[in-house]
């Protein structure tokens, strides 16, 4: 998975592993306040390859993980005072979060499908990918333990191809 079309490449396999329609996406897409065309949808879950390929942007993916998380998890509700959140830049590790979040995920969840696809970590491995970037003990993912964490997923929704 190259970085450039990361984006494409974790959608295009998060829809597979969750069995989401077109039609559940542009309404996953919509409960995060994103409008998405149906053609332009289409355009991003094509493949590098294909003469309708539209790279997706960043700002995309981030609405559709925030989307998955209210359609799992229920909106949010602000609480008194409290200020939002200033936007933080789309990384390997904000994506690993928020699929986390929105499939409602253990540790030990994590851990299993990683051994589902033969690429066993450790509890220490996988907590250093969820610390802030200046803690001593963060480190970040790289597109192959994403690629591998979306596959045991995959494995352990859908069954071992």
């Amino acid at each position: 998975m190259k970085s450039l079309h990361r984006n494409n490449t974790v959608l295009r396999r998060l829809r597979y592993a969750l069995k989401i329609s077109d039609k559940a996406m542009i309404g996953i897409f919509a409960l995060a306040d994103f409008e998405l065309r149906p053609f332009l949808l289409r355009a991003y879950l094509h493949k590098e390859d294909h003469e309708g390929f539209v790279e997706c942007p960043d700002e995309v993916m981030e609405a559709f993980l925030d989307g998955l998380i209210i359609d799992r998890r229920g909106k949010r509700e602000k609480k008194p005072g409290e200020k939002e959140k200033p936007k933080e830049q789309l990384t390997n590790n904000v994506i690993l979060r928020k699929i986390k979040i929105a499939l409602e995920l253990r540790d030990t969840d994590m851990l299993e499908m990683m051994k589902l696809v033969k690429r066993p970590v450790s509890k220490g491995e996988l907590s250093a990918l969820f610390r802030r970037k200046t803690q001593r003990n963060f480190r970040p993912c790289g597109n192959q333990f994403l690629r591998n964490f979306i596959t045991g997923l995959t494995h352990r929704l859908r069954g071992p191809e």
